[in-house]
């Protein structure tokens, strides 16, 4: 009876042994209250494909994690204001390192606001499209989390016509703008530590370089103006208030 019933036994491991392997989801109770608020997908080769987590315990999917390969993070999607449906998206590469993200500050599906990181995981630019055209209108530029750079689309023709520039712990320095449209700045304004306007330039020939300078005092009065008006690089001719 025993050599029987070894018999039986091994037969029954071999075909089992024999079975192909399953495509699995585990359910996991996080938080031991009773609720599963975990899945866990796993291929046939035993490697996680995807975890999803209800982070709040609302018995609703809030957040879900991709996964390649040994369980190396590919994506993370999230539902912030909990509608169900997702609006902030996390791109890893290089073994898990951030690479990007992208959001819907609106919550209405358009993906308007997209964060870049660099292979050590810094911030380098952020572009923003604000009208929902699927182009970014204005891009911030960070070189070690400080804010350098916004370059703006005023008008939304797909050409950059505002360049602003910062100093220090992201303070404005100057801007300059593209009022005619050829690409050029034209006018350019100056913001000094006091961070009030204090000289603001004016090309008038579309040349690329200034021909009026205005100086203001520290309450934004104008002062002073100065003229090249034959456009040779020389003052020629200053007024004062």
């Amino acid at each position: 009876m025993r050599i029987r019933n070894i018999f039986v036994i091994t037969i029954m491991a071999l075909l089992i042994s024999a079975l192909p392997c399953m495509a699995v989801v585990n359910e996991v109770d996080s938080n031991f209250d009773g609720k599963i608020d975990q899945w866990q997908y796993v291929d046939a080769q035993g490697k996680v494909e995807k975890i999803e987590h209800d982070g709040d315990f609302d018995g609703k999917v809030d957040q879900t994690e991709y996964f390649k390969g040994e369980k190396i993070l590919e994506h993370v999607e999230f539902d912030r204001n909990k509608d169900g449906k997702m609006d902030h998206l996390q791109y890893y590469k290089n073994g898990g390192k951030l690479s990007r993200v992208e959001k819907s500050s609106k919550f209405n599906g358009n993906y308007d606001w997209k964060e870049f990181f660099n292979d050590s995981e810094k911030l380098t630019h952020i572009a923003i499209d604000e009208n929902g055209d699927g182009k970014a209108d204005t891009t911030q530029f960070y070189d070690s989390d400080k804010l350098t750079r916004i370059e703006t689309d005023s008008n939304s023709n797909g050409n950059i016509d505002r360049w602003s520039h910062f100093r220090g712990n992201s303070v404005l320095d100057r801007t300059a703008f593209d009022t005619t449209g050829n690409g050029k700045a034209d006018q350019w304004q100056f913001y000094p530590d006091d961070q009030s306007l204090k000289k603001a330039d004016y090309g008038t020939n579309s040349d690329g370089k200034a021909d009026r300078w205005e100086h203001f005092d520290s309450k934004g009065k104008l002062v002073k103006t100065e003229l090249d008006r034959n456009f040779d690089g020389k003052i020629d001719l200053t007024q004062k208030k």
